[in-house]
């Protein structure tokens, strides 16, 4: 871990332009020896004294202004590069047949009947990338800590597939069920890298591009966080992000690069395969993304390490004395060097080295063949190998690499380079046969014409594959792998909940307050209190977590070099190295990578982290919800708060604030139980349930079920009442349970509502029966969503299980002997209410908030999507008239009465849009 003078300071590379000069005469003299250097030498030569210059002040800290672009050449001198301690030889082996295996495993995928597609070209571009990291530098799990944390290329991942082949990690039945995973199981293998489907194999999902990058950000410094809190000693542990040049556009890949570098994340390196080719053409045809991306990391405080030429090029530069070579280098385009890729070199010496007579000197006595062979970086296992050493070595800032390669490198001419490539998924036997001549591979034309191409293994006793377990077995086993190793959390009892289940008694407090006083008890619990994560988009005053600053602190490595403002404050702003809380910014997208992170240690590190994500609801499924899809797929666990919850509840805000729809994209996430509740004392038994499942003892004691929670709460402050004696915990967490039982009224009727709705119901229900003769039961709807889950699963089995007695939803048997028609009302659109309308035992509907919010107060917005109290009363009478319960003129009466066509005639209720 780097030191705090490591890191970079407030102003990088700065350089003041108004200070005096105090000795001219000095002055005078450098400016003499540059212009005579320029005169006598030439300017090439003065500007390499000049870099040189400027390289040796940065040696010795003395502040000068950065190069946001160099030379289109590779970073590490020839002269620089360390002594190589593979064999090369054999490695050579190894990454030939693991090229082999990866394109013939997508080619077999393609057969006849299956066809279920691949992609070849991606890891042929970037096997050597893979192979010098597997071979010297990814750190495994085997010495019992978390090993590093290696970030795969989606596209790549048939390599990865082919190399685990080779070390009998999976075997040729598994290669053959490729993109199969249900037809073949259990012998599938998923399209990329995806924990949830491979859980003993993959760690991180990335295939969804950004968020790979975004990821190990995160990653890297929620390793800083562990350690600096004293949780898991993660000073050994590296973060690797293989990412593509063309995925670098994503505004995922680069908007939060000044997070890595303000925080000295040296633990980071990202490895951008610069193929120059995106998914059906190139980056920058007409530019050069290399130095694009160059400028962009380096402005961003990034170590750079361009990878662009191999070894072969080494002679041609060294001849280079006028720099008219490393000119031309940089004045080529991408689109050009992608068409010299597919070419000849006779081609390639009219066209690159024919434009000036120094240029052909250099080449003359080159063959056409060389000049064709002279390669790219990437593929060159030296130069790769001495890129990683000084990334690993460099301290005080994050690295990239920017490794330059072939789009399809070695799969012959119809795919090197080539725009369509990406596309391309099966070879010809033709194109077999040539790419099995290039890698050297002893299979006969006899093999490649009859039927499938055959995989290739040398043997398990052969010196490649003996080099290839010594390797992994130096650097502490085989990656990728994912083990859990945490055991399950003692978790606190119900003192814990007390507090909460009290209600709030004379005091109106919002669910986000009555949340986040259960929080408050739960951290001072010996156990677990230190395995909170708490997380915020730079809202915590908002949502009443302010509270929090004085004892949690907000994480910060650096410390709090400042006097805070506020300091003479109860509740005044702390930032320590060892807080816990993260205060991101504002970034839901850097949030709700921290969570993913702290969601997932238990298996990256064997500790279990709790994190608490709490953010505007409209900012997160919404914004993020690509993410919340990651966070499933990587088996991560914790709770997320939407807060502010609601279309009406926050209407000052407007249109943008108003989430009315959260719910129903929760929804939609197999791995979010999503709750709506109304009071604190279902919140708690929401929360120790939802810690119970996922980080307590199950009943084979294995660590918690693969599952986050979605909580959206609110900032209408009402009266919470005390848990009552016979509450019914199971409705409670199944989604759905009794709060008010009609006691007045000849009519039965039956009011279903979730979160804020609730106090409309019981108003609606007293209303009902003072004024209508209906007696209406008042029902909480913890959750819509769980209530349909469970019914769907029901539907399945009673589907498949025709001969078995049939099952009926928990939510039919809760309201079955219920008197109608049913009356359901939330702060979310209708259809959130609507998914559970089939199961329910009679008439059945639902109000809601659909269209765009708007800015308001509470009384009149509710009156205008018609979820108000009276408007309730409404929906039930008409329920009743449609039952013949009741005479149709109590409609209008009903109408006119609460004049529920007036939105100024409704009750303004409590302030409300304070954010």
């Amino acid at each position: 871990m780097a030191s705090a003078s490591d890191r970079n300071p407030i102003i990088i590379g700065g350089l003041p332009s108004q200070v005096p000069d105090f000795d001219p005469e000095e002055t005078r003299e450098w400016l003499d020896s540059l212009d005579a250097a320029v005169d006598e030498r030439g300017r090439e030569r003065a500007r390499y004294l000049m870099l040189r210059l400027i390289e040796r002040a940065r040696e010795r800290r003395v502040a000068v202004p950065e190069m946001r672009s160099t030379d289109y050449v590779n970073t590490i001198a020839t002269k620089d590069e360390p002594f190589f301690p593979g064999n090369e030889e054999i490695e050579r082996k190894v990454l030939n047949a693991t090229r082999w295996n990866a394109a013939v495993m997508v080619s077999r995928a393609q057969r006849p009947g299956i066809g279920v597609g691949g992609h070849i070209a991606t890891f042929a571009s970037s096997a050597s990338l893979y192979d010098v990291g597997f071979n010297h530098f990814f750190r495994g799990k085997d010495e019992g800590d978390g090993g590093d944390q290696i970030f795969f290329q989606g596209h790549a991942s048939p390599g990865i597939y082919a190399r685990a082949y080779l070390l009998d990690r999976l075997t040729e039945q598994q290669l053959d069920a490729f993109r199969q995973e249900k037809s073949k199981a259990p012998y599938g293998l998923s399209s990329y890298p995806h924990p949830r489907l491979m859980p003993d194999f993959w760690e991180f999902p990335t295939v969804s591009m950004g968020l790979g990058p975004l990821g190990a950000i995160y990653q890297a410094r929620m390793n800083r966080y562990m350690e600096a809190r004293g949780i898991a000693d993660t000073s050994k542990s590296h973060v690797w992000a293989y990412l593509g040049d063309g995925e670098m556009d994503e505004p995922e890949s680069l908007g939060q690069l000044s997070l890595a570098a303000r925080e000295g994340l040296d633990n980071l390196t990202f490895v951008v395969n610069c193929n120059l080719q995106r998914l059906d053409g190139p980056v920058r045809g007409n530019g050069k993304i290399i130095q694009e991306l160059e400028s962009i990391f380096r402005g961003a405080g990034w170590n750079v390490i361009k990878l662009i030429w191999d070894r072969s090029w080494d002679p041609l530069l060294a001849q280079d004395r006028d720099g008219i070579l490393v000119n031309k280098m940089n004045s080529t385009p991408d689109g050009q060097f992608q068409t010299y890729a597919t070419e000849s070199g006779a081609y390639i010496r009219e066209h690159f080295f024919g434009g000036d007579q120094r240029l052909r000197a250099m080449v003359e006595n080159m063959t056409d063949r060389q000049i064709q062979h002279l390669g790219r970086g990437g593929h060159d296992h030296k130069k790769v190998y001495a890129a990683y050493a000084a990334a690993k070595a460099h301290k005080g800032q994050p690295t990239v690499i920017l490794a330059q390669t072939v789009k399809g490198w070695t799969l012959g001419p119809n795919f090197e380079g080539r725009n369509a490539t990406h596309q391309m998924k099966k070879l010809t036997v033709d194109d077999l046969k040539r790419f099995r001549d290039r890698l050297h591979i002893p299979i006969t034309d006899a093999q490649l014409e009859n039927g499938a191409p055959p995989y290739y293994h040398p043997g398990r006793n052969s010196p490649e594959i003996q080099y290839m377990h010594d390797q992994r077995s130096a650097h502490g086993g085989y990656v990728p792998t994912r083990v859990v190793r945490a055991k399950p959390l003692a978790l606190p009892d119900d003192k814990a909940y007390a507090a909460a289940k009290k209600g709030s008694g004379q005091q109106s407090i919002a669910t986000t307050m009555a949340f986040v006083r259960i929080l408050k008890d739960l951290m001072r619990d010996k156990e677990i209190g230190k395995r909170f994560v708490l997380i915020a988009p730079d809202e915590y005053r908002t949502f009443g977590m302010d509270a929090f600053f004085p004892s949690a602190k907000i994480y910060n490595p650096l410390g709090q070099q400042y006097e805070a403002v506020d300091r003479d404050l109860l509740l005044a702003y702390k930032e320590s190295p060892t807080g816990q809380m993260l205060h991101d910014g504002i970034s839901e997208a850097g949030c709700t990578a921290s969570l993913i992170a702290a969601g997932s240690a238990y298996a990256t590190h064997g500790e279990p982290l709790i994190p608490v994500y709490v953010f505007y609801s409209m900012f997160g499924f919404q914004r993020t919800g690509d993410q919340f899809w990651q966070m499933a797929d990587q088996l991560a666990r914790g709770f997320v708060l939407g807060a502010t919850a609601g279309r009406t509840t926050l209407t000052g805000e407007g249109l943008q604030h108003a989430d009315g729809h959260s719910q129903l994209l929760a929804s939609t996430n197999p791995g979010c139980v999503a709750y709506d509740p109304a009071y604190g004392y279902e919140i708690a038994h929401i929360v120790k349930d939802g810690l119970r499942r996922m980080y307590g003892p199950t009943e084979t004691n294995e660590p918690g079920e693969d599952v986050f929670y979605y909580l959206t709460v609110y900032n209408e402050p009402i009266q919470h009442p005390a848990e009552p004696a016979d509450v019914d915990v199971d409705g409670i967490l199944k989604g759905i349970h009794r709060v008010s039982q009609g006691t007045s009224g000849a009519i039965g009727a039956q009011l279903m509502a979730s979160g804020v709705a609730v106090p409309w119901a019981l108003e609606a229900q007293r209303i009902l029966a003072e004024e209508w003769n209906v007696r209406a039961d008042v029902w909480s709807a913890t959750s819509w969503n769980e209530l349909r889950r469970e019914a769907v699963e029901v539907e399945e089995h009673n589907l498949l299980h025709p001969e078995e007695e049939q099952r009926v939803p928990y939510v039919t048997r809760k309201l079955s002997g219920a008197e109608g028609p049913f009356v359901a009302v939330s702060d979310w659109m209708r259809a959130v209410p609507d998914q559970i309308a089939r199961w329910v035992p009679g008439t059945y509907t639902s109000l809601g908030a659909d269209g765009f919010g708007f800015a308001d107060t509470r009384g009149a917005a509710r009156r205008f999507f018609h979820i108000d109290a009276q408007s309730i009363v409404l929906a039930t009478l008409t329920e009743l008239a449609r039952e013949g319960k009741i005479d149709r003129s109590a409609l209008k009466q009903a109408i006119d009465r609460y004049r529920l066509l007036d939105v100024s005639a409704a009750d303004p209720g409590a302030a409300g849009g304070d954010a």
